[in-house]
């Protein structure tokens, strides 16, 4: 299983951006039964939880995201095209990051700890600078 990140880059305060994390390589389970979960990591810090959406079990979908974006990041899955994305609005230079998605088959409602996780991209680099 191969989880892609894209869509990172260099934007200003106040700017948007949308990654994407692709997934391939799953198996007949579809990529619907897995839940995933966005994570960053700044230089000189521990990893952080940042958003996640779980997989379609029962029709249920739940998504948790932390505090400190909550009004400015959304997390949304495309079960057509095997992509989550992370939308991230008003971005500040504290958002600077390195952001990795991950996946789990085995949790039916996700959560941000990465130790639930067993999958991770490669991650993609996001800066937020004037």
């Amino acid at each position: 299983l191969r989880l892609v990140e894209s869509g990172g880059g260099l934007v200003q305060p106040g700017g948007s951006l949308r990654l994407s994390c692709a997934m391939t390589g799953f198996g007949r389970e579809g990529f619907d039964s897995y839940s995933i979960a966005w994570f960053r990591q700044a230089p000189g810090k521990d990893r952080e939880g940042v958003s996640c959406v779980s997989g379609s079990f029962g029709r249920t979908i739940h998504w948790d995201t932390a505090d400190s974006v909550a009004d400015r990041f959304t997390v949304s899955r495309d079960n057509s095209n095997n992509i989550v994305y992370l939308q991230m609005n008003n971005l500040k230079p504290g958002d600077t990051a390195v952001y990795f998605c991950a996946a789990s088959g085995l949790i039916r409602r996700c959560v941000l700890t990465d130790t639930e996780y067993d999958y991770w991209g490669q991650g993609t680099q996001v800066t937020v600078s004037s």
